[in-house]
């Protein structure tokens, strides 16, 4: 049996890979996690769409020991490492679905959810299958639950601001690559190293191929789309210069 450990070194590398992307990252979890105990209490029902390695999922046990999670995803070897950290907690399910599939929510249990969260995920949509998925989730957050998404949007009105972001995000980059911090692509080789996850790795390839992104789209395009789903109403919890939080009741 495969010590608990190994998994957990796996979460914290990738979570540290995602931070070289995302140095703020941990500053848009707690944001979240803000508006989740705000707007539905603290034993919320909690659906972690693309899920990945469980990373909202975990934060959200240590902030409210009371909640529930459901965790979506269809990556193997992802899920594998989510698996092995939190299989055995009893307040998580974890289920595979593909997003892009319309009929993807038959593979939840029922009931609806008090809130849904996601980071960093649905920029992989095509922007056809993004607007069907806020359709789908409007019927599955309970009315006065919430929707959450942390991803890249990014705002064509501000150029300059855009670039000086950019330089100052690789100058780091830069620095901590040469700290050995790893990247997508170096942190996806090591983990096709690793014997207990190279099975997953190849499957993974398989499926996803080159996996190019979807659309990013300006977070009032992402508000608008969602109040056109059916939710009441939808804002910016947090934002930075190319990436925000967005927020939408239902």
């Amino acid at each position: 049996m495969v010590d608990r450990q190994h998994w957990e070194q796996w979460q914290r590398s990738w979570d540290r890979q995602q931070e070289w992307y995302l140095p703020d990252r941990e500053e848009r979890f707690r944001v979240m996690l803000d508006v989740v105990e705000a707007v539905t209490g603290p034993e919320p029902r909690v659906l972690d769409l693309a899920c990945g390695t469980g990373s909202i999922t975990e934060r959200l046990f240590a902030r409210l020991p009371g909640a529930v999670s459901v965790g979506v995803d269809q990556d193997p070897a992802l899920m594998t490492i989510a698996r092995g950290v939190l299989g055995d907690d009893r307040r998580f399910t974890l289920m595979t679905a593909d997003l892009k599939d319309p009929e993807w929510a038959r593979a939840l249990p029922p009931g609806s959810f008090d809130a849904v969260v996601t980071a960093t995920a649905l920029h992989w949509l095509p922007t056809d299958d993004l607007v069907r998925l806020y359709g789908d989730l409007a019927g599955l957050v309970r009315p006065g639950g919430v929707f959450l998404n942390a991803d890249h949007t990014p705002e064509a009105s501000i150029p300059l601001l855009s670039a000086a972001d950019a330089a100052l995000r690789h100058r780091r980059q830069e620095r901590e690559t040469a700290e050995g911090v790893l990247d997508w692509e170096g942190w996806w080789i090591a983990a096709a190293a690793d014997p207990l996850l190279a099975e997953q790795v190849a499957a993974r390839n398989a499926m996803y191929g080159s996996h190019a992104d979807g659309a990013s789209h300006p977070a009032d395009w992402h508000t608008g789309r969602l109040v056109e789903a059916g939710f009441r109403e939808a804002g910016v919890a947090w934002r930075s210069v190319s990436d925000a939080l967005v927020a939408a009741v239902r």
